[in-house]
């Protein structure tokens, strides 16, 4: 056995999380409509994620909303101005009450 215990590594050294990448599950189904639109739009676009990213800003900004991740601006997380998501919104929520049909 190593000095690092049963399953090696230094015992005493407490981990640290990640700034970015990880963040709480939704277990409480908080932003599924949102989740629900980007997948569909990468299915439909070939994911091609450049195509998404209104969808993908929105499903962001319901996270922040529920305090499902820490809230940022968006340009710190590589969008654009608020008014990107305004033009956008226009669309997505056409599509949505078109599927909703």
């Amino acid at each position: 056995m190593s000095a690092g215990g049963a399953f090696g590594g230094n015992r005493g050294v407490r981990p640290v999380p990640p700034e970015k990448g990880i963040f709480p599950l939704d277990h409480m189904h908080q932003c599924d409509l949102e989740k629900r639109d980007y997948l569909n739009c990468l299915k439909s676009s070939g994911h091609l994620s450049e195509k998404c990213r209104g969808f993908s800003k929105k499903y962001l900004k319901c996270r922040m909303e529920k305090n499902l991740m820490a809230k940022q601006d968006m340009s710190e997380l590589g969008f654009g101005k608020e008014s990107d998501l305004e033009a956008f919104g226009e669309k997505s929520d056409q599509r949505i009450d078109d599927r909703n049909r």
